[in-house]
């Protein structure tokens, strides 16, 4: 079983900056094509930003050009960079683990956007 860690999250005020980190147990990592969710009350979960073993990237709209998602795959490690953050990007923030038919995910991180 591969376990998924989240760290970073926390409270911001608009327009600031936070940075989210997500490290995977075992020796696969660079396979993983990684992505981090988000969701917010009430609605569902959905797709952030990705990154392929080979570090393609993918943006979901409403990120695109405030976020940046970036792997490490000597340290395990994907990181997501949110700047210029807004109170609509207030989620519990997951960390994913894909690779054929495994799929693993982290506990979720706490991003508060607010005055």
């Amino acid at each position: 079983q591969v376990q998924v860690v989240e760290s970073g999250g926390g409270l911001v005020q608009p327009g600031g900056s936070l940075r989210l980190s997500c490290t995977t147990s075992g020796s696969v990592f660079s396979i993983y094509l990684m992505g981090w969710y988000r969701q917010a009350p009430g609605k569902q979960r959905e797709l952030v930003a990705a990154i392929t073993s080979a570090g393609g990237t993918n943006y979901a709209d409403a990120v695109e050009g405030r976020f940046t998602i970036s792997r490490d795959n000597a340290k395990n490690t994907v990181t997501l960079q949110m700047n210029s953050l807004k109170p609509d990007d207030t989620a519990v923030y997951y960390c994913n683990a894909r690779w054929l038919t495994q799929n693993y995910w982290g506990q979720g991180t706490q991003v508060t956007v607010s005055s």
